[in-house]
């Protein structure tokens, strides 16, 4: 083997290393997002100053243990009235903060690297969770089109993914996620049930002891 194909090959292993499939059309992008790790947060942190990170009510009246805000065209929220996209945040009435580029970026990088090309985003929820933060498995489905990807990107503490199927009884995966990890899931993928297993106590040198999650979707 010459030294070009040796390189060659030990580059196409490093890619299909950090290329996880978690089923037909779910890919776990390992690493994918770690070097852009400190750029990111700075934008989230931008967005929370004009829209403030809080814990949303559930329809049935409990408080969300993650803190949630959002930026974009539109942004999800929760309350006694259901679960929606609104193009204003209900805590100020003004529009949710534009969607940063480093943001729009890395999401439609992350789209085509799994097999979703021409992926255009109009809402990022941001999560943050703190020690014993949750979230049950639920399925993305307020989105009016549900052809393009959900692409999801961890920042800070590690945490558990809970991949899961189409069904709610479905005994779902876990996916050990660390700082700069990616999932992207669409196509046959793109009503799995998912969640997060409760966050454990720990701390990151660029997140202190909370974990963030941007979830970029196409809503309208």
């Amino acid at each position: 083997m010459t030294s070009e194909s040796l390189t060659r090959s030990l580059e196409l292993f490093a890619q299909a290393s950090c290329h996880v499939p978690l089923g037909d059309g779910a890919v776990w992008l390992r690493g994918f997002a770690r070097s852009r790790g400190g750029e990111l947060i700075d934008a989230l942190h931008g967005v929370a100053r004009e829209a403030p990170l809080r814990h949303m009510a559930t329809p049935g009246g409990s408080t969300m243990s993650v803190a949630m805000t959002n930026c974009g065209a539109v942004g999800w929220v929760s309350d006694r009235q259901g679960y929606r996209y609104d193009p204003t945040d209900p805590g100020s009435g003004r529009c949710w903060p534009a969607m940063p580029p480093p943001f729009v970026d890395l999401a439609t990088r992350a789209a085509c690297a799994a097999g979703f090309p021409g992926f255009e985003p109009d809402a990022c929820l941001i999560n943050r969770y703190e020690p014993g933060a949750r979230l049950s498995l639920h399925q993305d489905k307020n989105e009016r089109d549900l052809r393009s990807p959900i692409v999801s990107v961890s920042l800070g503490l590690e945490a558990v993914f809970l991949w899961g199927g189409r069904r709610r009884g479905d005994r779902p995966r876990r996916v050990p996620l660390v700082h700069g990890d990616v999932v992207v899931w669409g196509g046959p993928a793109r009503l799995a049930f998912h969640g997060v297993m409760p966050l454990p106590e720990g701390t990151h040198p660029l997140t202190g002891r909370a974990r963030y999650n941007l979830t970029f979707r196409h809503a309208i």
